[in-house]
């Protein structure tokens, strides 16, 4: 199936643009595009024959791949392709990046090991310096992704798409580069914004121990503000500061380099947004999501980042824009990151065009079952999650991969400005010590909030008191008057639009479904007006609606899966999302 942007994706370089920028550097080289691939039944044995060609970054199951094929749980797919350091790189160390690989892979330069990862959200890197040859260098990389018949973290991932599973994502399915850097250069920036006291921490890591200060420039616009020294750990204060918010999304771009005797060692750009995440209570003594120290109501919607030409993948950065800055045309100012983690591309388009993230973490382990994910929620039965068989979370090294997993992510995204919340689970999915984890967060982002355990097994922890409602309907909980009550997820209305289906004889069928956009329209409209805007005055501090497009057989999307087709009339989702005040 075609997305708006299929027919425009340049198979020989797609995704070309710079994937880091909080860390940007421009000694660098794409190595998206063609590669030879095999998929092969006889394990890591070495592959020597290459049956076709595959389109990275896009998995090896979707259709901008060029291949459309499964990975099954015993198979191994294999990729090679050769390249020739630019001219720019020559002389550098080089390191190799993948921003995104599931599950397991191996990767090796010129048939000689250099490193491997486990994990299918986050980036990771290598130096391969040592491995390289003059001219002409092979890469290749072996990946296992057991999908379903694993305990890791894949999200709503299946080699059987049903009901709310999707197509599976195996192998390379973020941008593959290469960067030069001197022996001595800056590992890694860490910022933190402060607008109490009107400064911004910038914590840098570098290679060489003997380096104690930085160079830094920061930038308003196009002005110069500050241009001085720092320490590889300063608060630096920042003169008159403007504030980040959806509605005025103010960034300050600042460059950090090493210098040694007049010579510049290692040069990297990023940015910084001044803003603050809280709750607290409002002038009628209601708890409320707070931006920047004021009320502010969170109009959101879940965002789950498949395509169906891509699958997990992108088709481009104007696909990315798309989805971000149509719906803040619509009035939405908020975007739940739904069990995945998208290209840092993504996150840098919603920190310049100002749209709130809700970042989820990825669920993993077995489906928790029908009575468990279904029945006893809708019931109002609590269960303790500290039984890790109801939830399928009885092997130790799972539990221990979550949150290795969990830290790494926190860890890749926490300089993004437009992170509010961080949510670990999702309607029990392989949730375990939902109150611990919830701590362990605290404990690596302070600065931000947690939806310990969004929808039904809610550990009475955490920032938000979450509810999660369909077909059901909505009404007002008991609050616990200690976190902001949030409907975490809602709605999920179907109309299925001829000609801009995933299938034409399947729909999931857990949604309530309507004929024809007049009457999707009515529905949402009366769903706002009945069940949600009058429960705002009693403590509602946020909505997120299900959701921006329809994904593979659901149907419930603002938009078509193409992104072709808005099925709701958009003068009344403005004016109901005009209406979602204090």
């Amino acid at each position: 199936m075609d997305s708006l942007w299929t027919e425009k994706v340049d198979r020989k370089l797609p995704l070309p643009e710079y994937p880091r920028p909080q860390f940007e550097r421009s000694c660098w080289q794409n190595l998206n595009g063609k590669y030879d691939y095999y998929i092969s039944s006889r394990g890591e044995k070495w592959i020597s024959d290459f049956s076709g060609k595959i389109t990275v970054p896009f998995a090896v199951e979707s259709m901008l791949s060029g291949v459309e094929k499964p990975l099954k749980p015993s198979d191994r797919l294999w990729y090679q392709r050769t390249f020739i350091l630019s001219d720019a790189l020559k002389g550098k160390n080089i390191l190799l990046h993948f921003e995104a690989v599931d599950w397991q892979c191996k990767v090796y330069i010129n048939k000689q090991l250099v490193g491997t990862h486990t994990g299918g959200y986050c980036g990771f890197s290598f130096d391969i310096t040592q491995y390289l040859l003059d001219g002409e260098n092979t890469l290749t990389v072996c990946v296992y992704d057991p999908t379903e018949s694993g305990w890791q973290q894949r999200g709503k991932q299946d080699n059987h798409p049903h009901g709310f599973w999707y197509t599976a994502t195996s192998g390379i399915w973020q941008t593959v580069w290469l960067e030069g850097v001197n022996e001595c250069h800056i590992e890694k920036i860490k910022t933190t914004p402060d607008i109490d006291r009107g400064i911004v921490n910038i914590k840098a890591n570098v290679s060489n121990d003997e380096i104690t200060t930085l160079s830094l420039t920061v930038f308003d616009g196009g002005e110069e503000i500050i241009c001085k020294d720092i320490s590889l750990d300063e608060d630096v204060e920042i003169p008159g500061f403007k504030l980040w918010s959806p509605e005025e999304p103010n960034l300050y771009y600042f460059t950090l380099e090493i210098k040694k005797d007049g010579k510049i060692l290692d040069s990297v750009k990023s940015y910084f947004g001044m803003r603050k995440y809280s709750f607290g209570t409002d002038k009628f003594g209601i708890l409320r999501l707070f931006l920047n120290n004021e009320p502010y109501f969170q109009r959101g919607l879940l965002d789950q980042g498949y395509w169906p030409d891509g699958g997990l993948t992108p088709p481009c950065d104007e696909a990315m824009i798309f989805d971000i800055k149509e719906m803040k045309r619509l009035g939405f100012n908020m975007l739940r990151k739904h069990i995945k983690i998208e290209p840092m591309r993504w996150y840098y388009h919603c920190d310049r065009l100002g749209m709130i993230v809700w970042q989820d973490m990825m669920s993993g382990g077995a489906y928790i079952g029908d009575l468990y994910a279904g029945v006893l929620p809708n019931l109002g039965i609590k269960v303790k999650d500290d039984n890790y068989k109801i939830f399928n979370r009885e092997e130790k090294k799972a539990r221990d991969d979550f949150k290795r997993e969990l830290a790494e992510m926190i860890e890749q995204l926490y300089n993004v400005v437009s992170i509010y919340c961080w949510v670990p689970f999702n309607e029990g999915w392989g949730q375990f010590d939902a109150l611990k984890i919830c701590n362990y967060v605290k404990s690596l982002d302070p600065t931000r909030l947690v939806d310990h355990a969004s929808g039904w097994y809610d550990q009475g922890g955490g920032d938000i008191q979450s509810m999660h409602k369909y077909v059901l309907p909505v009404k007002m909980p008991k609050l616990d008057k200690k976190r902001a009550f949030v409907i975490t997820e809602f709605g999920g209305y179907q109309n299925r639009v001829d000609k801009h289906t995933w299938s034409e004889n399947k729909t999931f069928g857990l949604y309530l479904k309507f004929k024809n956009k007049s009457t999707l329209t009515n529905a949402y409209k009366k769903l706002y007006e009945k069940q949600i805007i009058p429960l705002i005055d009693k403590g509602l501090c946020g909505t997120i609606y299900t959701q921006v497009s329809d994904v593979e057989n659901e149907y419930n999307g603002i938009y078509t899966y193409d992104r072709k087709v808005l099925k709701i009339e958009e003068d009344v989702i403005k004016e109901i999302n005009n209406s979602l005040k204090y």
